[in-house]
């Protein structure tokens, strides 16, 4: 399997509001809810840096399509972490411990560059499979976002449908790069990048979304508990994407064997016919 030739990717320069987002609730009054997205949008602006760095590395060993699909990717990948930077700036940092939770994050992606272009490209594409297997629970109908702000769900709908058209854009570059690998190095090295980065992006998510609630006085361990119940029990955010994300472990695995083009046609089209525009910044 490969990137059907009918796929495109289009960047999008559009701008949301975000003030919405200054509601320590605004998931439909679901704290934990709104930790949790929070949580990952305070990830995105660096994390998406180092995807565009990661696939840029390697674009002198790229032509004809894959070249315009990556060049396609970080167009897109700047324009989310600038309506990330937006929508993070939302967040009261006299309020949340934001700067602790950057430094941290820091740290993580400090030690992730220094292993160099190769290793930074096998971080992102497990991290796109995170972000593909996501977005796809909002194309196929499991609206995590009800009840949320219309500017802020359209943030979050226009970014799963972007993250759907390049999600196998980074997979792409890593088979072309190694190309003249054995097999069996190729899969070792996606394999075990996916149980390290599984680890840090679960760690992550949990602590920094723990960190928002105990902000807002809850308990830490009360917290903990409740964002981890959020992610793997009701609604089950991730426990939801458990299959999708085994699939990665089967050899010949390719991003569009979970073929989302009728579903992201149906949002593609809901984006432009029936959701309010977002208003300019």
């Amino acid at each position: 399997m490969t990137t059907p030739s009918d796929v495109t990717i289009t960047p999008r320069n559009l701008h949301f509001r975000a003030d919405g987002a200054a509601d320590r609730a605004w998931l439909g009054g679901d704290r934990v809810g709104t930790a949790v997205f929070n949580a990952l949008s305070l990830t995105f602006p660096d994390g998406e840096r180092m995807f565009m760095d990661a696939v840029r590395a390697h674009r002198g060993e790229l032509s004809g399509k894959l070249l315009a699909d990556a060049n396609a990717f970080i167009a897109q990948e700047a324009i989310h972490s600038r309506e990330h930077v937006g929508l993070n700036g939302a967040l009261d940092p006299a309020h949340y411990p934001l700067a602790e939770i950057q430094a941290d994050l820091d740290r993580t992606l400090v030690e992730a560059r220094k292993e160099g272009p190769l290793s930074m490209l096998a971080a992102t594409i497990t991290l796109e499979h995170f972000t593909a297997i996501l977005s796809d629970l909002l194309l196929k109908g499991h609206d995590f976002l009800a009840g949320a702000p219309t500017e802020l769900r359209q943030l979050w709908r226009w970014h799963a449908m972007e993250e759907t058209e390049h999600k196998a854009v980074s997979f792409d570059v890593f088979q072309e790069v190694s190309k003249t690998w054995k097999p069996s190095q190729r899969y070792g090295l996606r394999a075990i990048s996916m149980l390290v980065v599984t680890r840090r992006f679960i760690r992550n998510i949990t602590l920094y979304a723990t960190r928002l609630l105990t902000a807002d006085g809850m308990g830490k361990w009360e917290a903990r508990a409740r964002v981890l119940w959020y992610l793997f029990g009701t609604p089950g955010l991730l426990r939801k994407c458990g299959l999708a994300y085994l699939d990665w472990f089967r050899p010949g695995f390719h991003p569009w064997d979970h073929d989302s083009r009728v579903q992201l046609d149906a949002l593609r089209a809901d984006y432009q016919l029936g959701l309010p525009a977002p208003a300019a910044a």
